[in-house]
């Protein structure tokens, strides 16, 4: 008994890592519908782990619920953006201003080595660095001690990134310093200045929120 609880729990936690991968990737574009039997086929799995699947990224907001029995990939769109856009500089702000505020030489370390697994990951692909800077983002915050909080902001952050993986890539972003961005922050947060590095951190998201909704306007 144990041993098949197991192995339907591991088909469901991989059934929703590949469909989680696939919808902030654009894979499964946004407002596709979701079947049951095309899903079974595509990840090679029973039907009871892609339902169970499907739910839990409901409570993500990455699936919608259609009908009684579908499911679509959430879809996107600008108001839905800019409202995400304004909830992560909120609750960010706060988490960033309480992480700092509880400062110590663990917290400090934990974030430089994230920055530089993050900076590694940049010549990789990017599945890796998107991993690598959301691990990078999340320990900005995760001194803050707020254990609620820091779950919106990582839900957020995954909300965000369906947008970034639709329309990063043009020109006017890549004209951009991410790197001396990510800097500025990393710098302003070790000299425990949380003015200076909500400011940056902040500047950081609305340019980044300047490109994507003027993709979305083109």
């Amino acid at each position: 008994m144990l041993d098949t609880e197991g192995k339907e729990k591991s088909a469901t936690h991989n059934a929703y890592q590949r469909l989680r991968e696939m919808i902030l990737t654009g894979e499964l574009p946004p407002g596709h519908k979701l079947k049951i039997e095309q899903l079974r086929g595509l990840l090679d799995t029973g039907a009871s782990p892609v339902r169970e699947a499907l739910s839990l990224l409901t409570s993500d907001m990455l699936v919608e619920r259609i009908d009684q029995r579908g499911f679509r990939a959430a879809p996107v769109g600008k108001a839905n953006f800019e409202e995400i856009l304004m909830l992560r500089c909120n609750l960010e702000e706060t988490a960033l201003r309480a992480s700092i505020s509880n400062a110590d030489e663990d917290w400090e370390d934990r974030l430089v080595l994230r920055h530089h697994h993050m900076k590694k990951a940049g010549q990789k692909e990017a599945r890796i660095f998107e991993d690598a800077h959301k691990a990078f983002h999340m320990a900005l915050l995760d001194n803050a001690n707020l254990p609620v909080l820091l779950r919106y902001c990582s839900q957020l952050y995954d909300l965000n990134i369906r947008y970034r993986y639709l329309a990063a890539g043009g020109p006017s972003y890549k004209k951009r310093d991410i790197a001396a961005e990510h800097q500025q922050i990393l710098d302003a947060s070790l000299d425990r200045d949380a003015d200076s590095a909500t400011r940056h951190l902040i500047d950081h998201y609305r340019r980044t929120g300047e490109y994507l909704s003027s993709q979305m306007e083109s």
